[in-house]
């Protein structure tokens, strides 16, 4: 059976597997999950469903239970040969988690997340979000009977706030960005008693997000990418990749001779917080004033994991690069044209930043690199 506890991203805290998880509470630092069982060989995987709780050994799932699950993951895998040959890689892939319910990688968080909190009896949620988090909240909290408020800056895209109220949410809407709108989610929670589940406020998106890396070394045969580029705006996706990384050599899921990718942060020039601490070399980002990108999902000015997202990206000797508007636009035609994805800004945000590395030398054309769609193009069309 699967068991874990919750450790401390920062300090020294442990708090039990079973605690409806917030923060830690000796230091306000994001908790994350660690196992205390010997994980199962990949003769465990759930080869019965094709979702990411296939991978349920690796997941925090007890025995018996059923998760909420809408069928998120297995999202695909492209290879594009030609747009490598243009960029001036190797090989090239990308990781389409628009295919998603709810158009977005969102999807795999809300259900580990909402898994977990219906297990430990919540009696409702609240989130802030740029648009995706809100929708598949809205989705997941209806699929397990349970109320939710979502809290939106108003210049989230129109589509992704029809979804969230179609999906029978409340929606409330907020003048500025994604941090006010946190702010007021945090204050609805402590005042209703709702769970938040606002990003690294509790610690099981990042398991659900982790579960992209499982499927693309099983996609990729049990081996890995040389370079993952991922948009980047609260971080738990790239957080999540790098954990699993290690638990999957770990559990002998792939060989210890397989090597890591090396992670790279991909932000807009109007909201790069990342960006701007990696080239300093600080261990935290200073949050970003008047964040300003259309890529919604890149709009977060100051990331609570911003020590977990710098600590991956220099422990893989990766990289952080941001790119204009512009760039981001028309990075975003070029993908869509090039793969028959229907890319969202934050996936051309991704293959502009790689462009850009590959004329600065800072990613070699030999390399085998995947770049992350992490959401739907329909959503920002209105």
């Amino acid at each position: 059976m699967t068991t874990w506890d919750l450790h401390c991203s920062a300090c020294d805290g442990v708090e039990p597997g079973d605690r409806t998880a917030a923060v830690c509470l000796k230091c306000g630092q994001p908790l994350l999950v660690h196992y205390t069982v010997d994980f199962a060989g990949r003769e465990a995987i759930d080869v019965s469903r094709w979702d990411m709780w296939r991978y349920s050994p690796l997941l925090p799932l007890r025995a018996g239970e059923r998760p909420v699950s809408l069928g998120e993951g297995a999202t695909p895998l492209l290879e594009l040969p030609a747009l490598a040959q243009e960029v001036g890689v190797r090989r090239l892939w990308v990781k389409d988690e628009g295919l998603n319910p709810t158009g977005s990688f969102k999807a795999r968080g809300m259900s580990a997340a909402v898994t977990r909190a219906v297990a430990n009896g919540v009696k409702g949620f609240v989130v802030p979000t740029a648009g995706n988090a809100g929708a598949a909240l809205a989705a997941y909290a209806a699929a397990a009977g349970l109320p939710v408020v979502v809290y939106a800056p108003e210049t989230t895209p129109p589509p992704l706030l029809e979804s969230i109220r179609a999906l029978g949410a409340t929606l409330r809407l907020v003048d500025g960005h994604i941090g006010d709108a946190g702010k007021a989610g945090r204050a609805y929670a402590a005042e209703s008693g709702y769970f938040d589940v606002s990003t690294l406020r509790e610690p099981y998106r990042i398991e659900g997000k982790k579960t992209m890396g499982i499927e693309v070394a099983e996609q990729m045969e049990w081996r890995l990418p040389d370079v993952i580029v991922y948009p980047t705006g609260g971080g738990t996706g790239l957080i999540g990749m790098w954990k699993v990384f290690g638990e999957l050599r770990r559990a002998g899921w792939i060989p210890a001779t397989v090597a890591f990718p090396r992670m790279v942060t991909a932000q807009a020039d109007g909201c790069a917080p990342i960006v701007r601490a990696f080239a300093a070399g600080a261990e935290r980002a200073t949050p970003w004033e008047s964040p300003q990108t259309h890529a919604s999902g890149l709009r977060v000015p100051g990331p609570l994991g911003d020590r977990l997202i710098l600590r991956a990206l220099r422990e893989s000797s990766g990289d952080a690069a941001s790119v204009s508007e512009y760039a981001i636009r028309a990075a975003t035609s070029r993908l869509s044209r090039a793969s028959g994805i229907d890319a969202a800004p934050e996936g051309g945000c991704a293959l502009a930043v790689l462009e850009r590395l590959v004329a600065e030398k800072r990613v070699a054309h030999d390399a085998e690199v995947l770049l992350f769609n992490t959401g739907t193009g329909a959503s920002y069309r209105f």
